[in-house]
């Protein structure tokens, strides 16, 4: 299975890059986990454009190409970030052949707070759903995400990390059910 992980943030060394980091970690053999960092190149969503980006077409593509999508997405003002939103408006235009119509896909979210991007998850959800996804009802919201990580890049929490191999575990399972 070819899982793409794309997280909301731009920081380098952004926590919630760092949980896609560990749901790759996590992954067997089985699961091939692309990492995809491009957000930064997404151009401002305007439909008067004639021809889409290049960085949208590239997104698209790692999205067709994919099985499922985890998304890992911070929380900025009590909802997602601009530019994750910016990119979802993208990738669901046209609607009806957007990459992540049907697209299995899991939302986590970390965050320096006590909530762990909870309303930033939730507003993805919908987000995703809206655009047609298959999204996965288990979550993950780790806060005080400062101090979640080893210096390996494991979560240090048992029960995030068993909860994160769970989001994956479902995805796969669920995954390969659709595909059977």
């Amino acid at each position: 299975m070819r899982l793409l992980g794309i997280s909301g943030s731009l920081r380098r060394r952004s926590y919630n890059s760092a949980l896609l980091d560990a749901a790759a970690a996590e992954c067997g053999p089985e699961i091939d986990f692309v990492f995809w960092n491009g957000l930064d190149g997404i151009p401002a969503y305007n439909d008067d454009l004639e021809v889409e980006p290049r960085p949208v077409t590239l997104l698209k593509d790692e999205i067709r190409h994919a099985d499922a999508v985890m998304f890992a997405t911070p929380e900025y003002n009590g909802s997602v970030p601009g530019p994750l939103k910016n990119a979802l408006d993208w990738i669901s235009r046209p609607f009806d052949d957007n990459p992540l119509r049907n697209k299995r896909v899991a939302v986590v979210g970390a965050s320096q707070g006590t909530f762990g991007a909870l309303w930033a998850q939730a507003e993805l959800r919908k987000i995703l759903q809206t655009i047609g996804a298959v999204v996965e009802e288990k979550e993950l919201a780790v806060a005080r995400a400062q101090h979640a990580f080893s210096a390996d890049g494991l979560l240090r929490d048992p029960q995030h990390r068993a909860a994160l191999r769970s989001v994956l575990e479902t995805l796969q399972e669920d995954t390969l059910r659709r595909a059977a």
